[in-house]
């Protein structure tokens, strides 16, 4: 009798696939230099405080925190971190004609980095290289943001030109913080995707953040094969079919090697 082979059934199960769903939470970052928030090297983990730059009512209340925030963004590794193997291996389901939607809790766009059709990604906790104007909405690169911070401004606010003047408004990176509601179209698109894959692939989340989280049970109510890669257990680990708990990078780049395209 073989030894029961999970990498390999899972990539049988990948390949069999038409409609997949990937969700992607920090993990797959890691090996990009990126640290992940609640492992054990995380964020949060090694500095509770640190989870309150990511509170929007802390945001928009505390001028303290704003100017922490913005200060932090300047040593941020965002902006020198390069897609890893785990990125393409999700570029190379897209590629194969097998992706149905990403939905990334990232906010480092490194899966648009690697390959993958933006209008195959939904960001559903937005993303970190722009910057928004909480008044009037003005979406600008955060590069410009942060030349001003380096320059000297601590807490920039938005000059957007409206009715002639300088908006003036807060701004804040276009991510989506606690508290903060998510865009109620992005999460529509993603339940919708969920509820008509065949299979949903979660890679280096936690899965314990609702209503992201809530996309597994919906596939798997909905008949989808559910897979799970991730280094540590997880809370839909119950639910799933397959359960890796291995290296991301490595088990990504397994389970596409050989993956053909889908004919047509």
């Amino acid at each position: 009798m073989s030894a029961y082979d999970p990498v390999g059934t899972a990539r049988t199960a990948i390949a069999n696939a038409s409609r997949i769903v990937v969700l992607t939470g920090a993990g797959i970052s890691t090996d990009s230099g990126i640290p992940d928030f609640r492992g054990p090297e995380g964020v949060w983990t090694k500095d509770p405080d640190a989870e309150m730059l990511s509170s929007f009512d802390v945001w928009v209340s505390d001028p303290e925190v704003r100017r922490r925030a913005w200060a932090s963004r300047l040593t941020s590794p965002f902006a020198v971190a390069a897609p890893n193997r785990g990125h393409r291996a999700i570029t190379t389901i897209d590629e194969s004609g097998r992706l149905e939607l990403l939905v990334t809790q990232n906010i480092d766009r490194l899966h648009h980095r690697a390959g993958t059709s933006p209008d195959r990604i939904v960001e559903i906790h937005g993303n970190a290289h722009e910057s928004v104007c909480l008044e009037c909405g003005d979406h600008q690169p955060i590069d410009a943001t942060l030349a001003r911070v380096e320059a000297g401004d601590p807490e920039p606010l938005c000059e957007a030109i409206v009715d002639g003047h300088a908006c003036g408004g807060m701004l804040k990176s276009a991510t989506i913080s606690f508290g903060q509601a998510l865009i109620a179209e992005d999460l529509e698109r993603a339940q919708l995707a969920a509820a008509s894959c065949d299979l949903l692939l979660a890679v280096g989340s936690t899965l314990s953040v609702y209503p992201v989280a809530g996309l597994v049970p919906l596939a798997g109510a909905s008949g989808a094969t559910l897979i799970i890669v991730n280094g540590d257990p997880t809370a839909m680990d119950g639910l799933a079919d397959l359960v890796l708990h291995a290296d991301i990078s490595t088990t990504l780049d397994e389970l596409v090697e050989g993956l053909p395209d889908l004919p047509g």
